[in-house]
């Protein structure tokens, strides 16, 4: 008797196991492509996100911006969310075709980042800094201005300074230097420069924060990080591939200013949205990007 009620119970705990298992909801995906440089804030404001909506989970892609929009525009992955390290990409390689709407919600700025091992890292300083750069016994790194917005802004600092320094040729001589550490996006650089294999980077400042790196703020004429110098940023440009093949792009130089929008091929708009007003939330989204480092737009 003992023995048939220990399997008449063993068969009902497993059939309430089963049933309660075939209760559970698949989590509902949500496809966010993002800058590189927002990898750190991206991945704190997804799990609060999930927090607060535990039905649903975000998953990821870090991508220098301009190859992130080509991955929308050529390719069948999915993508709800796109994060632009620059809003030009977006109204250059996305609208209309792709999306329809372009929010600026992020501020950054231009900076020289190295660390502890970095060659004259004592005497580096923002009136030198272009001096000990073109040492021949320093190695510099930089993003690709055909792929990443950090690359793009990297031809603008040193465009700039060559105006502001008056020196005639400086941006040449920069740009001509350690080419065979230019990489992807940006944020590929830092184990190159933590390692020791490079000594310094052209770098977002909300990045170095946020990897506790060493940084050189920059004059506001050179780091982008100013609107008020729109004009004075204006001054220069620079050609970089487009969004079809063959096809060229002048971009102009201007402060930073950071964007999104839910590419036309999002198969869940209602969720993106969601995060997108989770994100622009002061007290949620908009706080741990400042807490990052990187200040909200105005």
């Amino acid at each position: 008797m003992r023995l048939f009620r220990f399997i008449i119970l063993t068969v009902v705990v497993l059939f309430l196991g089963c049933n309660n298992s075939g209760n559970k909801a698949p989590k509902e995906n949500l496809y966010v492509i993002h800058a590189g440089s927002l990898t750190y804030p991206v991945h704190k404001i997804a799990r609060a996100f999930e927090a607060e909506y535990p039905g649903v989970k975000v998953l990821t892609e870090a991508w220098g911006s301009k190859a992130g929009a080509r991955r929308i525009i050529e390719l069948e992955n999915p993508a709800d969310v796109f994060l632009s390290a620059d809003y030009m990409v977006i109204e250059n390689m996305l609208i209309p075709e792709h999306a329809s709407m372009n929010i600026k919600f992020a501020r950054n700025e231009m900076s020289i980042v190295y660390t502890e091992k970095s060659r004259y890292k004592d005497e580096i300083n923002p009136d030198n800094w272009f001096e000990i750069l073109l040492k021949p016994d320093v190695s510099i790194g930089r993003s690709n201005p055909d792929h990443d917005p950090c690359g793009v802004r990297t031809v603008f600092v040193c465009k700039l300074a060559e105006i502001f320094y008056n020196n005639q040729g400086l941006s040449d001589r920069l740009l001509e230097k350690d080419n065979h550490n230019i990489r992807p996006k940006e944020t590929d650089l830092i184990a190159l420069l933590e390692s020791g294999h490079i000594d310094y980077i052209f770098l977002y400042r909300s990045v170095a924060v946020q990897h506790k790196l060493n940084y050189l703020v920059l004059p506001d004429e050179l780091n982008l990080g100013n609107p008020a110098l729109d004009e004075w940023y204006a001054q220069v440009s620079t050609n970089t591939l487009g969004a079809a093949p063959g096809e060229t792009i002048k971009e102009t130089g201007q402060s930073m200013v950071y964007g999104l929008t839910i590419p036309h091929k999002s198969k869940n708009k209602e969720l993106a949205q969601k995060f997108i007003d989770f994100l622009l939330d002061t007290e949620k989204g908009i706080r741990i990007l400042e807490d990052s480092g990187q200040p909200r737009v105005n």
